[in-house]
């Protein structure tokens, strides 16, 4: 059996504004990994994973799939009784797609059609980010399936509103003193929570419109900025995007980030940003001056994903 990797993900634009049809910009994480294996369940973590695959494919029973995209559950149970479990290193909590790579593991094994990701076509892509939103609801209460859609492609792709999607490049990494990071806020999230908070805010007509007029726009400029790799307006942008957030985004901002967040704003040095949906996990860092952001940030354990 050959066991392909399904890596995490990072979103690295469009958080809470995916919900209410901005643009997002996401990308493959190959720090972080799963792959499905078989073993004897000889430890805790096998045990319980391979229990929680058992009540997975109990509900995968329960969802109605669109024609073509089925899934063989009697197969995936017949693995799952003979020592299948999800042998993964990606942080559960941490906003950088746990479920995903899993959903994305089983749909590419037990699908009973088989896509090559390489060739995928739009509508294709249109169709299976459907089908991955059913799948992962289990795990979120609702999905909108871009996470394991990623971890399925392993390509970054463009998110251009609430329907569509499209692969996409990113500009060449290059070993400059700009840098794009994570922070570990040293505590996990809960997307759940983080969410609810999201919709109780839209509630209120000013947050909608703040969010419609201000922070998608910026969070579009950004994108396309980035796409181009035009850095003067990308961070322009993505100050005020930091800004937006600090401001009306607070709840979602982790306590022991706050004050950090805050000081980058202060002194330009470097900006953040939410990754996924916050209250924990990672936060997104962006600075054009690496070395002088981390020595500001000491302290806190940091990983480069990005250089230019």
């Amino acid at each position: 059996m050959t066991n392909p990797l399904f890596y995490a993900k990072i979103l690295l634009f469009g958080e809470y504004g995916i919900i209410e049809d901005s643009q997002g910009l996401t990308l493959p994480y190959s720090f972080y990994k799963g792959t499905l294996k078989f073993s004897d369940l000889s430890t805790d973590f096998e045990k319980q994973s391979n229990e929680h695959l058992l009540n997975y494919s109990d509900e995968l029973l329960g969802i109605d799939l669109p024609a073509g995209f089925e899934i063989n559950i009697s197969a995936l149970k017949d693995d799952i009784a003979k020592g299948l479990y999800f042998d993964s290193n990606i942080p559960q909590g941490y906003g950088v797609g746990s479920s995903g790579a899993l959903v994305a593991a089983i749909f590419e094994k037990y699908s009973i059609k088989k896509y090559n990701p390489e060739s995928i076509s739009k509508e294709d892509l249109k169709e299976l980010k459907k089908v991955f939103g059913l799948l992962e609801s289990y795990f979120h209460g609702k999905s909108s399936g871009i996470d394991p859609l990623i971890c399925y492609m392993n390509l970054p792709i463009l998110i251009e509103n609430r329907e569509n999607v499209d692969k996409v490049s990113i500009p060449k990494e290059e070993q400059g003193r700009g840098a794009i990071f994570l922070i570990d806020s040293g505590m996990v999230g809960e997307t759940g929570p983080m969410v609810q908070i999201f919709f109780e805010k839209m509630k209120t007509e000013g947050f909608r419109k703040t969010l419609k007029e201000e922070f998608i726009r910026y969070n579009n400029a950004c994108i396309q900025a980035f796409l181009k790799k035009d850095m003067n307006p990308f961070f322009k942008n993505l100050r005020k995007l930091s800004i937006w957030a600090y401001d009306h985004f607070k709840p979602m901002i982790p306590d022991s980030i706050y004050n950090a967040w805050k000081k980058g704003l202060d002194t330009n040095a470097y900006y953040l940003k939410l990754c996924g949906s916050g209250g924990g996990g990672y936060i997104l860092g962006f600075t054009q001056d690496y070395p002088k952001a981390e020595e500001m940030l000491k302290g806190f354990h940091k990983e480069i994903i990005y250089r230019f």
